[in-house]
Formats: C-alpha cells, structure tokens, sequence
C-alpha cells in the first residue's frame, strides 16, 4: 500500500479516537476531512462537497419534512395513539414484552423514520409496562433501542438511504423497499430479537420475580387509561400508502403524482429532483390530515412542522454534509482504490466489508444516515465490476449502517433512550451490540449461501 493511504488509515484513526474522546463528530470527521485533503495536497474537493451536501435537496427535501411530521405526528398524539393500538396485545401477553416491544418499536418507525421520534413516543408507554412486569431498566431501554434503530425506517421508501442507493443504481425507492430489503432487515431483525431475549433471560434471572415486580401502572404515572382512536393511530400510516401507491413500477402502483404537482420535467425528461419531492410531497399530506384528524391543536401544526425540519437539518443534516465531506477526502487519497483492489483479489469479502465497514463508521459517527450517504459509492463501483448486484450491496450497507448507528454511545436515539431509563449510553451499547453483530453474522452467512 502506498504512504498516503497509510497516512490517511493514521487520520481516520485519530478521528475516531477524538470522537471516542469526546469531541464533536462533526468537528471531528470535517477536520479530519480537511488534513486528509491537504494531505493529498488540494482540499477543494471537500469544500465542494460541503456545499453541494449542503444545498443538496436529494437530502434536504425527505429528511426535513420527515422530520417535520414526525414532530406534528407528536404534537398531535397521533403516533402516540398509533403506539397503543400497537402495544394493547402485549399487555396480556407479558411473556411476550421483550420481541413484543422490540416488534412494535420497529413497526413504529417504518412510518415515522425518525428512530429519535419514535423513541420519545413509545418510551412513556412501554417503560411503565415492563416495569410493571419486573425488568431493569437496562434491559428496558436495550428493547427500546434495538427496536426503534434496528432498520425499521428502510422499509420505507422516503428513507434517505434509499435514495442514496437509487442515486447510484436509478432502482426506485419503492422497489428497493418492496424488494432487496425485507429480506435481510427481517433477518436482522429476527436474530437480533431473539438473541436479545435470550440474553434477557439471563440479565434479569434475579430480577423478574413476583416481590421485586413494582406496582407501576400500565401507562405513564397519573394518567388514565386512554382510548384508542383508530383515525388518529392511521394518520402516521398516511405518507407511507401514498410513497407505495404511486411509486411501485406499473401494473401495480394505482396512481401516479402528476409532474406538475412535484417537479416539472426538464428537456422533456422527468426531473431527477422528482423522488426526493414526491417524498417531502406525501409527508405535507400527512401533516394535513394529522391537522384534520385534531382540528383543536392544528393551529400549531405549521411551527411543529417547521420546528421538526429545523431540528432535522440542524441534527440530521449537518452529520451528512460532514460524513460526505470525510468521504470525498477519502476518495481523494487513493484509499478506496485499495479497497477496490482487495475485493478485487478477494471478492468474497464484497459482502462483509458492505455489512461491517459501514457499521464501524456509523458506530463512530453515530448515524445511519451518513454512514451509508458517504460509504455507498466506495462499494459500488467494485460491485458492478465483479458481477454483485449494487442495490444488494446497498440494502447490506444501509443495514449494516442502521446495526451501527444503534450500538453508537454518540447517537441521537441511543441518547434519548438512556435518558428516558435513566441508565448510562454505554450500558445499552454493550446490550445491543451482541444482538445486532450476531444478526449481521447470520445476515452476511445466508447471503453467501444464496438464501438472501
């Protein structure tokens, strides 16, 4: 290998060595992109970068307004009622709480997207509950966790990952939902779930007895059992019918958005901002039926929606602009042609780096999001060279991106769930990372024996 990539591996590592420190991933990957840059003696590759990312609506436009339902879908309780309906079962099925929570954790987020969200909602109701039944609150935010992170919202077709990977690939958003990714995230998703549960047995051996269960209420202390309004549990369900019913190939999508409603064509050829519009389009939707569902707090709605891009692009975006930065230096330096020679020589390794490598760097900068933007490409190309199918190859490194986001002390949704429990980052890091690497294992094996 050359001195330059040599020197460049020495960076990353000092990069993840401030982040582990403490220091703010953002700062962190943007110097390191930087020196990286200068290294290889030009660095306005990533200030170009920067400010394509930056004003790049591909992004923008999804996540934003994803962000902006989400917050109106809590303003509104809808997400909440949504929650209930879904959690009613498991209350008298407590056998049941551990893959129960975790399944309706990822069911929740397909929808909403945002793992942060989805948090907050189901937290308030699933605590109490398996408090109630006796479990620690350790091993109550590792369920949270692992089912609002797992990969719930890559079922979505207004995931940004997806249009990372349509970016590179032109397979539709929809397709890739409806097809290459159930696969492999239900794989994940249902070893993960089980080694979790085995593992809870363990964890709570001495704990879940009918002495040490609290008398806790099955929903948040002084409120009163809540009925369940069906309109309002299928308001954050809205976005997502529509994403399916006009974006799945002919013959079976029912409709399709006019371009005049999206993007109008250019050059008499459909606007390539067209995807990334229909999505910020179908998520407006929802927050106006969410605004009809709840006429007494829609005077809100707007500022929720506007507080919730806000949050998005501050929290969300800011990461991505960053982690491209980071890979473009990376491209630069020569490094992913070292990368591209070793699957080369050893293609049997195309399908695990996919899986793993991303996961470290989500695992470090603590998004999904970004992990998969700035990593896709550095797989692409060696996969359509070597005969891999690139939007498998995607579907590997957004669930192996989406695997390190959830066991990342510095995420957003790993934040949230510790503070909602009480318990310490790194405690529910060290309890779902067992699951989830067990479950990209098994991912990865059937995948090399043509099961995935």
């Amino acid at each position: 290998m050359a001195l330059i990539p040599l020197l460049v591996l020495v960076l990353i590592a000092l990069a993840v060595f401030a982040v582990i420190r403490g220091a703010d991933v953002r700062l962190a990957l943007f110097a390191a992109a930087l020196v990286i840059a200068g290294v290889n003696g030009d660095i306005t590759p990533v200030v170009r970068e920067f400010l394509g990312t930056f004003s790049n609506e591909k992004f923008v436009v999804p996540i934003c307004t994803a962000m902006g339902f989400a917050y109106v879908l809590k303003h509104t309780g809808c997400e909440r009622h949504l929650v209930l309906l879904l959690v009613k079962p498991l209350r008298y099925a407590r056998w049941l709480l551990v893959p129960g929570v975790v399944a309706v954790g990822f069911l929740v987020n397909i929808p909403v997207i945002s793992q942060t969200s989805t948090a907050v909602c189901l937290g308030p109701v699933i605590i109490p509950l398996m408090r109630a039944a006796g479990y620690s609150m350790a091993t109550i935010g590792a369920c949270l966790l692992l089912g609002v992170s797992v990969g719930g919202e890559l079922l979505n077709p207004g995931a940004p990952e997806l249009l990372t990977v349509f970016d590179k690939t032109g397979v539709l958003t929809t397709e890739q939902a409806r097809r290459y990714l159930p696969p492999v995230v239900f794989t994940q998703l249902a070893v993960s779930a089980v080694v979790l549960w085995l593992l809870t047995l363990w964890w709570e051996r001495g704990n879940r007895t009918g002495a040490t269960a609290e008398p806790v209420p099955a929903l948040a202390e002084g409120e009163q059992p809540e009925r369940i309004n069906l309109l309002k549990a299928l308001v954050p369900l809205v976005p997502l019918g529509l994403l399916f019913a006009s974006g799945l190939p002919a013959p079976y999508n029912l409709f399709e958005v006019p371009d005049a409603w999206v993007a109008l064509p250019k050059g008499g050829q459909r606007d390539p901002a067209y995807g990334s519009r229909l999505i910020g389009l179908a998520m407006l939707i929802g927050v106006g039926v969410a605004m009809l569902s709840t006429p007494s707090r829609s005077r809100e709605c707007v500022k929720q929606f506007f507080d919730g891009a806000g949050y998005g692009f501050a929290n969300i975006i800011s990461l991505i602009v960053t982690a491209n930065c980071f890979g473009a230096a990376i491209r630069e330096s020569g490094l992913v042609i070292e990368l591209g020679r070793l699957i080369a020589t050893f293609p049997r390794l195309m399908e695990p780096l996919a899986a793993f490598v991303p996961m470290v760097f989500a695992a470090v900068s603590g998004s999904g999001m970004a992990s998969t933007q700035s990593l896709y490409g550095f797989f692409h190309e060696p996969a359509v060279a070597l005969g891999f199918d690139p939007t498998a190859v995607g579907a590997l490194v957004s669930v192996g991106s989406a695997a390190g986001r959830t066991m990342s002390p510095v995420a957003a949704v790993v934040l949230m769930c510790a503070s909602l429990t009480g318990t310490r980052p790194i405690d529910l890091v060290k309890r779902v990372a067992p699951p989830l690497l067990i479950g990209l294992a098994v991912v990865i094996a059937l995948r090399g024996t043509g099961i995935l």
